[in-house]
C-alpha cells in the first residue's frame, strides 16, 4: 500500500506552568522598579520639568509678569503669577509677596472683590511687617470702590482691635427660628435697600458720585432708633414672604400674573434707563450751575428747640405762668404739673426740633404757637399760655436757629434727581416713538372715542388713524 503524506503541524511542547509564572512575576517586578525610578525623578525635578514645559526660568517668568503689567495687561499678568506660585516650591514669604502683587493687579483691573481675596490670602500665608500697612490701605480702597461701606467699617474695626479678634459686626440683632441676623447682616440689608433706591440714578452718574450719595443716605441709619425701625419692617416683610412661599401663593394664577406684570415693568424701565444713560450726560458742572441758579430752593428753614407744660384749664395755666415769672424752675413745674407723659419726666423738653411755618412736634398744628416761637429769643418763656386742641400750653423757647442756605454737597442728590427728571422726559418720548415705529404700532383713536365725542368731532391727536 502507498504511504499517505502527513500535512499536520507538529504539536508544540508546552512549557511548564511553573516557568511561565516565574517569567510573568519577573516582568512585573521590572515594570514596578521602572515606574518607581520614574516617580523619584519626577519628584526631584518637578519645578525643573514645569520650567521646561513653559520654556522659562523663574526669573524669566517674573520679567514676563512685569512686562505685562507695564503694558496694562493686568489680568494676563495675574495668570502668569498664579502659574508661578502654583507650579513651584515657593517659600511662605515669597508666596505672600506674590499674592499681594496679584491683589494689586486685580485692583488695577477693577476686580475689587477678587483683589480683597488675594490680600487676605497674602496675610494668611505670612504676616509681613513691610506689607501690613499697604494691605490695610488697599483693602480699604477696594471696599470703598465696591460701595461696601458697612463691610469696610467692620473691617477697620477688626484691624484696629487691640484684642486682634475678627468678630466686628457679629452681635446678633434678631433671630428667625434657628437663623441668626447679625449687625453685619443688618447693615448689608440696609445697603442693599439703598442700592435699590439709587438704582434708577446709577446709569447717569459716575461710581464715585454714586458712592458719595450712598454715604449720605447711610448717615440716616446711624441711630439705634432708625435701625430698629428698619429691622422691624424688614422682619415683618421677610416672615410674610416666607409664609407666602409655604402656602404656595407663588403658584396661584393671579399672583403669577401680577409677578409677570411687575417683571414687565422692571425690564422696560431698565431698558429705558440704558437708553437715557446713553443720551443724558449730566456733569459736575451741570449740577453746580443748576444749584447756583436755584439756591433759593435749597434753604433750610429756621428751627427752634422748645419745652412745654400742658395743663387742662386756663386758670392752672395762668397760675403756673405767674410762678414761672416769679422765678420758679420751668423743668420742675413741668415734672409736677404737665399732663404730657412723653415729656414730663424730662422737664417738658421736646426732642424734635420745630421748623418755621410747620407743625409743632407734640403740641400739634398751631400757626399761633409756631409764630410766637419764632418771634421770641431763646431761652425765654412765651408771654402767655396758648389754647390748643389738647389743652393749654405753656411754651419755653430754649434756642432758635436762623434759616440756613444748604450747601451744594447736602442737596446734590436732589439737584441730580431734578435734572435727570427734566432731561429724561424729552429723551424718553423720542425713544418710545422710535420703538412704536419699529414695531408698527397703530392706535385707532376713532375707535376709542365715545359716541358723543365722535358727533362733536372731539378726537385726540396721535399716531394711527
Amino acid at each position: 500500500m502507498e504511504e499517505k503524506l502527513n500535512f499536520s503541524l507538529p504539536e508544540k511542547k508546552q512549557k511548564s506552568s511553573a516557568a511561565s509564572k516565574l517569567l510573568i512575576a519577573l516582568a512585573l517586578v521590572l515594570v514596578g522598579l521602572t515606574l518607581a525610578n520614574l516617580l523619584t525623578v519626577l519628584r526631584r525635578q518637578g519645578p525643573t520639568l514645569e520650567t521646561q514645559v513653559h520654556g522659562l526660568s523663574a526669573e524669566q517668568i517674573k520679567q514676563l509678569a512685569a512686562k505685562l503689567t507695564q503694558r496694562n495687561l493686568y489680568t494676563r499678568a495675574v495668570e502668569v503669577w498664579q502659574d508661578y506660585v502654583s507650579g513651584r516650591n515657593v517659600g511662605d514669604v515669597e508666596r505672600a509677596k506674590v499674592l499681594f502683587e496679584i491683589g494689586t493687579l486685580l485692583e488695577k483691573a477693577n476686580h475689587f472683590d477678587e483683589a480683597i481675596e488675594y490680600y487676605y490670602r497674602s496675610e494668611t500665608v505670612a504676616k509681613l511687617d513691610e506689607l501690613e500697612a499697604q494691605i490695610n490701605s488697599h483693602i480699604k480702597e477696594c471696599f470703598e470702590k465696591l460701595g461696601k461701606f458697612s463691610a469696610l467699617r467692620y473691617e477697620l474695626m477688626d484691624r484696629t482691635s487691640l484684642e486682634g479678634t475678627n468678630h466686628a459686626g457679629g452681635k446678633i440683632v434678631a433671630e428667625i427660628g434657628a437663623e441668626k441676623i447679625t449687625e453685619a447682616d443688618l447693615d448689608a440689608i440696609i445697603e442693599d435697600n439703598i442700592d435699590n433706591q439709587l438704582e434708577p440714578m446709577a446709569e447717569f452718574i459716575s461710581v464715585e458720585q454714586l458712592n458719595e450719595q450712598k454715604k449720605e443716605m447711610l448717615k440716616r441709619y446711624r441711630s439705634a432708633e432708625v435701625r430698629g425701625q428698619f429691622l422691624q419692617g424688614w422682619l415683618a416683610q421677610e416672615i410674610l414672604y416666607r409664609r407666602a412661599l409655604e402656602e404656595g401663593l407663588g403658584e396661584e394664577a393671579g399672583v403669577k400674573k401680577l409677578l409677570g406684570e411687575l417683571a414687565r415693568g422692571v425690564l422696560s424701565q431698565h431698558l429705558m434707563n440704558r437708553q437715557l444713560a446713553a443720551k443724558i450726560n449730566i456733569t459736575e458742572t451741570d449740577l453746580q450751575t443748576y444749584y447756583e441758579a436755584n439756591r433759593d430752593k435749597y434753604v433750610e428753614p429756621a428751627k427752634a428747640r422748645i419745652s412745654h407744660i400742658l395743663v387742662d384749664d386756663k386758670a392752672r395755666a395762668n397760675e403756673l405762668m405767674g410762678r414761672i415769672k416769679d422765678g420758679e424752675d420751668f423743668g420742675k413745674l413741668a415734672k409736677e404739673f404737665s399732663m404730657d407723659e412723653s415729656t414730663r419726666e424730662n422737664g417738658g423738653k421736646i426732642d424734635t426740633e420745630v421748623s418755621k411755618g410747620s407743625y409743632v412736634p407734640i403740641i400739634g398744628e398751631s400757626e399761633e404757637v409756631n409764630e410766637k416761637i419764632f418771634s421770641a429769643d431763646g431761652p425765654s418763656v412765651l408771654d402767655e399760655a396758648v389754647e390748643t386742641e389738647k389743652g393749654w400750653e405753656i411754651v419755653k423757647v430754649e434756642e432758635v436757629t436762623t434759616a440756613r442756605q444748604k450747601s451744594f454737597d447736602e442737596v446734590r442728590q436732589q439737584v441730580m434727581t431734578t435734572l435727570v427728571s427734566r432731561k429724561r422726559q424729552d429723551v424718553q418720548q423720542e425713544y418710545i416713538e422710535q420703538m412704536m415705529d419699529k414695531y408698527n404700532v397703530i392706535i385707532h383713536t376713532s375707535t376709542l372715542m365715545t359716541k358723543e365725542q365722535g358727533e362733536s368731532g372731539d378726537a385726540s391727536s396721535g399716531m394711527g388713524e
